[in-house]
């Protein structure tokens, strides 16, 4: 694989999204999780990976999560993510990989795409997909903490509007 071409840097510049943290990897700077998108040519098509960091359940709550628990809740989120290209627009197959570490849940999905801005709008398709996925999975009855709880709050005001 070479360097991002320019009309790939182009459309992420011009993305609302995405913010250059060096030659191929764009940062999503509109989420609450590290969201980080790598796009590099190959042979005229563009290929994209990429990545979510989110805090696991038990890094997000204040107290404990039995492990049963942690582990139904990862097992929803893969299957929920495996579903991410009903979000995009471009015909692509994803083989999402997730998974858990001691403080995070690490999403990563790649495609491959000769439209350099349906290819962008498709990564930030991915993110935001995969944010609100974490967000539909958070379990009542925990007090939760940092993004999270920012995440709780801003769902709680708007569902006052």
């Amino acid at each position: 694989m070479s360097e991002t071409t320019g009309r790939a840097t182009r459309a992420f510049r011009d993305h609302e999204m995405f913010a250059s943290t060096d030659d191929d990897r764009f940062e999503a700077t509109t989420t609450a999780f590290d969201a980080v998108v790598e796009a590099v040519e190959n042979e005229g098509r563009i290929d994209y990976a990429v990545e979510i960091r989110a805090p696991s359940l038990s890094a997000a709550v204040d107290g404990d999560v039995a492990a049963v628990v942690e582990e139904g809740w990862m097992e929803t989120l893969e299957l929920r993510v495996a579903d991410a290209d009903g979000v995009v627009r471009g015909d692509h197959e994803f083989d999402p990989a997730v998974r858990l570490t001691d403080t995070e849940v690490v999403v990563e999905m790649s495609f491959t795409d000769i439209d350099e801005r349906r290819g962008v709008d498709d990564a930030a398709a991915i993110v935001n997909y995969v944010e609100g996925t974490y967000v539909q999975g958070i379990i009542p009855g925990y007090d939760y903490t940092g993004p999270v709880a920012q995440l709780v709050d801003r769902a709680q005001g708007n569902a006052g509007r």
